[in-house]
C-alpha cells in the first residue's frame, strides 16, 4: 500500500501517516483517564492488539500507533484498526487528532542519520552500542536499526563517498505530517536558523542551525514516487 493511499484513508479519522506508522493523539484530564482509553483501545483491537499495537499513556494524552510490526508497514489490519478504535473512542466522547491545537506539539518521529563511507563496518558497533535491532524485513548490513521498545530515534546510514571536512557527520530527521511541515519549518527560520536546501521537497527540507548544524524537516508527499523512480531505474540496469 502506497503512502498516499494510507494517509488518505487515516486522515480523516484525525491520524497521521509517518514513517510506516499511522499514530494519534487523545486529549485527557489525567492519567486515570488515559489509562482508561488505554484499555478500551486494546480492547478494541482484541487479537490484533499484540502485533499492530502501541500505547503511550501519560496524564494530558494518550498517544497510539498501530502497525503491523512483522513487516513494518501499515497493512489493511491496521485501517480496519484505526477505524474501529476511532469509533470506540468517539463513542466515550474522546475524540481522535494529529496533536495541533489540543496539545503542545503534533505526533511526529525522530530519526538519526550517520553519514559514513564503510556502513557495514560501522553497523555492528552502533547496533551494539545503542542495544538495537534490525529493522522488520531490513536486515541487510547497510540497513536502518531501531529501538525494539520503540522509546528511541530509528537510526540510519547514509551512503559517503568521500569524507567530508567541516562538515557534521551526524544529523537528526524529523518526520511530521504534510500539513505540519510549513509552520515547523517557519518557527525554525523565525528562531534564527536558515534553510540549506529545499531541492528535495515535500520529500525533505534541510535546514541548519546558525552554526551550521543540520536537520531534515521530513514528509511522506513525494516519496511513493521516489522510490518507484529508483526502482524502475534499478530494473533497467
Amino acid at each position: 500500500m502506497s503512502r498516499t493511499a494510507i494517509s488518505a484513508a487515516v486522515d480523516g479519522h484525525g491520524w497521521r501517516y509517518i514513517l510506516g506508522i499511522v499514530r494519534t493523539a487523545v486529549p485527557v484530564e489525567s492519567l486515570a483517564a488515559a489509562a482508561d482509553a488505554a484499555a478500551l483501545v486494546s480492547a478494541t483491537a482484541g487479537a490484533d492488539a499484540d502485533g499492530h499495537l502501541w500505547l503511550d499513556v501519560r496524564p494530558e494524552q494518550l498517544i497510539i500507533t498501530v502497525q503491523t510490526r512483522s513487516v513494518g508497514w501499515v497493512t489493511d489490519t491496521d485501517l480496519g484498526l484505526v477505524r474501529r478504535i476511532t469509533a470506540a473512542l468517539g463513542e466515550r466522547g474522546l475524540r481522535t487528532e494529529p496533536g495541533r491545537d489540543s496539545v503542545a506539539r503534533p505526533v511526529q518521529m525522530l530519526e538519526i542519520a550517520l553519514d559514513a563511507i564503510d556502513i557495514a563496518a560501522i553497523r555492528p558497533f552502533w547496533k551494539a552500542v545503542l542495544g538495537y535491532t534490525d529493522e522488520p524485513g531490513n536486515d541487510g548490513p547497510e540497513d536502518p536499526l531501531v529501538d525494539p521498545y520503540n522509546q528511541g530515534p530509528a537510526f540510519w546510514f547514509q551512503q559517503m563517498d568521500e569524507p567530508r571536512p567541516q562538515r557534521n557527520r551526524i544529523h537528526f530527521d524529523i518526520s511530521v505530517s504534510p500539513d505540519e511541515a510549513p509552520g515547523r519549518i517557519e518557527a525554525a527560520l523565525a528562531a534564527g536558523g536558515r534553510l540549506v536546501s529545499d531541492r528535495a521537497a515535500p520529500m525533505f527540507w534541510i535546514l541548519a542551525d546558525a552554526e551550521g548544524n543540520e536537520i531534515c524537516v521530513c514528509t511522506w508527499e513525494g516519496r511513493d514516487e521516489h522510490w518507484a523512480s529508483v526502482s524502475a531505474a534499478t530494473s533497467g540496469q
